[in-house]
């Protein structure tokens, strides 16, 4: 039974050196004491806040890990500057923050304009949609160093003191709106490629089990197809800088690595508070095709993979349906997923491969 450790990845490493490192981060804060730029302190956050007087300016950073390393195999970058931006903006709209710019850096082992310059240009379509600026820039030559490519980013935005999300405003009752996602986004590639390799598949291969849109289709074409991008449309209900709110959301939740329960419990600052979720998005077949290839139990799925869940939003039970058709009207799917509870567990309706019956609930704890 395959899991996110076969294929090197260790998660509760990952987030032992990820408290490590936000507790150095933190020695830093006193350091602006007096000076304009205090920052916020947001443990479990998406995004940095630093108090900039009249707003907020939000800092993150991420990349497109290892789906680099499809696209390169396949040659095709036409959806990764997608991807990108994708990591960094859609962090940053947990709290409600527009970017305005993003900087990126290339890290190669040897620096191949072929590549650089579909990657580049599809970095920039994106963000000339979404609004976002790319002051600049790095591509690094690091030799033996690297055996492959790295692409990273790191965003900046700004939101209104009055606007910005902390979660903590989420109560029991309020209900839970899931965004559907068809793709992969960014997180879990290490385990993907470690069962396709397990199982003599190549990226260039066709998969037969493949149905509708992706009948047809190579794995390299349905794992490199680009995420959705929920920055701007998002933008268009929460308001971008000098903007009406349209709606009241008490939180937001980005489903990256660690999965929609371990995302989930970022934002809940009332840490009595948990979720019963018994209507959450399906996940892609292609999800469903992998976990039976590489034997992934339900539960690995879904603390790995977004499981086609993109994302969460918190409001009242009373704003939920607007929330939807408004969300709808962006070319986002939404839908209940549930609600807020008084009991610190989160529970979620089971999609996955081995799930025995329709109703078939999972359980996560706060780790």
């Amino acid at each position: 039974m395959a899991t996110y450790a076969d294929s090197g990845v260790d998660i509760s490493a990952g987030d032992k050196a990820s408290r490590i490192a936000y507790n150095y981060a933190k020695s830093t804060f006193s350091s602006r004491n007096g000076l304009k730029g205090t920052p916020l302190i947001q443990d479990g956050g998406f995004a940095g806040a630093i108090d900039m007087g009249d707003y907020l300016m939000i800092t993150n950073c991420d990349g497109v890990g290892t789906k680099i390393d499809i696209a390169l195999e396949m040659q095709n970058f036409t959806g990764l500057g997608n991807d990108l931006l994708a990591m960094t903006a859609d962090d940053a709209i947990c709290v409600g923050a527009e970017v305005v710019s993003i900087t990126n850096t290339i890290d190669t082992n040897k620096v191949d304009p072929s590549e650089i310059e579909p990657m580049m240009k599809s970095l920039a379509e994106v963000c000339i949609t979404e609004k976002v600026l790319i002051p600049g820039g790095e591509i690094a030559e690091l030799g033996n160093t690297l055996t492959k490519s790295i692409w990273n980013s790191s965003a900046t935005g700004i939101v209104e003191k009055e606007k910005f999300i902390t979660g903590e405003n989420i109560t029991a009752g309020q209900a839970v709106i899931s965004l559907q996602e068809f793709g992969f986004r960014s997180n879990g590639f290490s385990l993907v490629r470690h069962i396709l390799k397990e199982n003599n598949i190549k990226f260039s291969d066709t998969c037969t089990d493949f149905t509708g849109e992706d009948a047809g289709k190579t794995w390299g074409d349905v794992l490199l197809k680009p995420c959705i991008l929920y920055h701007g449309a998002l933008l268009e209900i929460l308001g971008r800088f000098g903007q009406e709110r349209k709606i009241n959301v008490t939180g937001i939740v980005h489903v990256t690595g660690g999965g929609l329960a371990g995302n989930f419990f970022r934002i809940l600052k009332n840490k009595n508070l948990g979720a019963h979720l018994p209507n959450i998005c399906p996940m892609t077949p292609a999800m469903n095709i992998l976990q039976k290839l590489g034997n992934v139990a339900d539960r690995e799925a879904y603390k790995t993979w977004n499981c086609g869940n993109g994302m969460l939003m918190i409001c009242e039970k009373a704003d939920a349906e607007k929330l939807i058709r408004l969300l709808k009207e962006q070319n986002i799917m939404a839908q209940i997923a549930g609600e807020i509870t008084d009991t610190p567990i989160i529970t979620h309706k089971n999609c996955g491969a081995f799930a025995t019956e329709d109703t078939e609930i999972l359980e996560f704890t706060a780790e």
